[in-house]
């Protein structure tokens, strides 16, 4: 991509929202559950640096104990001096290793049965120029994948029966027992770009876009699930932010764009009030929501079939 392109594309995903465009913007209620953010153990992926460390540090702040996930152990362990042992814990773990996911979960959740929450955040992103096929790497390509889409799959599908399974916390009141089912979380931190991609990164954007259709139909298929109904599927999307995502990367920084997109404090700041709030399971946030009209037909055809699978499997 060229200066001017990325000068184009960071016009367009840093902009401030119109106030009349925003009237228009997707919003999208929770049907499942509306209530604060109510987790007491939350685990964040990608939890080293940018959004991930951000967010882990919010929910320290607010109360909630947070296992940091990240491959740089260093950094975990500066969280865990800044904050305490008794706030956070330091998990130095590749999410990539998809062989050594079961194993590093079930230890997981057995170290922190309170566990509620999983933030899948770790995210890795690439240029790829299709006209010169020789410079691709190709395993680079798979791993971005790997790390973007499969491991937050697999993730999800091994922590799946330990979230299910706070469906029946028993609370004892004097002569009184009453099962209420415990609220989980999962958070998939997705991207504008999974909206309308841009030609620069379309291993990145495709990546996003795929966890974007699977946010939708997992939220769909545990919604509709009396032993999965308690658990609540949020996306948030950001616009360009300003992280090592893009600090990283060689063909940014040679343009003069390491440093574009939204302050990392203003998107923290705004997620962190939505999720605190409860009320969306879409977060589209800051200039994202420039483009987050495309979503609306999108939406309505999306609750049209769902519905049509529901009634016919009630049949």
């Amino acid at each position: 991509m060229t200066t001017s392109h990325l000068s184009a594309y960071q016009a367009d995903i840093t902009t401030p929202t119109p106030k009349i465009q925003l009237q228009s913007t997707l919003t999208r209620k929770n049907k499942a559950t509306t209530m604060p953010f109510p987790s007491k153990t939350a685990l964040i992926t990608g939890a080293t640096s940018g959004i991930g460390l951000a967010l882990a540090e919010r929910l320290i702040a607010n109360g909630t104990f947070v296992i940091a996930v990240g491959r740089r152990k260093d950094r975990l362990e500066a969280l865990v001096s800044a904050h305490g042992a008794d706030k956070v814990a330091a998990e130095p773990f590749d999410i990539a290793d998809l062989e050594a996911l079961p194993a590093w979960v079930e230890k997981i959740t057995s170290t922190h049965p309170t566990l509620d929450t999983i933030l899948l955040n770790a995210g890795i992103q690439r240029s790829i120029d299709f006209t010169s096929p020789s410079s691709i790497s190709l395993p680079a390509v798979s791993g971005e994948l790997t790390t973007n889409y499969l491991a937050p799959i697999h993730l999800i599908t091994h922590f799946l029966p330990h979230l299910q399974s706070l469906n029946t916390s028993t609370n004892t009141t004097g002569t009184t027992t009453k099962t209420t089912p415990t609220t989980a979380s999962i958070i998939l931190i997705s991207s504008g770009l999974a909206l309308v991609p841009i030609p620069r990164c379309p291993n990145y954007c495709a990546t996003k876009s795929a966890l974007h259709c699977l946010a939708w139909s997992l939220r769909a298929q545990l919604q509709s699930s009396p032993s999965s109904s308690h658990i609540r599927v949020v996306e948030v999307v950001p616009p360009a932010v300003q992280t090592e995502l893009h600090s990283q990367q060689p063909d940014l920084v040679a343009a003069g764009q390491a440093n574009f997109g939204m302050p990392l404090d203003k998107f923290t700041d705004e997620t962190w009030d939505a999720l605190e709030k409860g009320e969306e399971d879409e977060i589209i946030v800051g200039p994202a929501k420039n483009v987050a009209h495309v979503e609306t037909d999108r939406r309505k055809m999306f609750d049209k079939m769902a519905e049509s699978f529901k009634a016919g499997n009630k049949a």
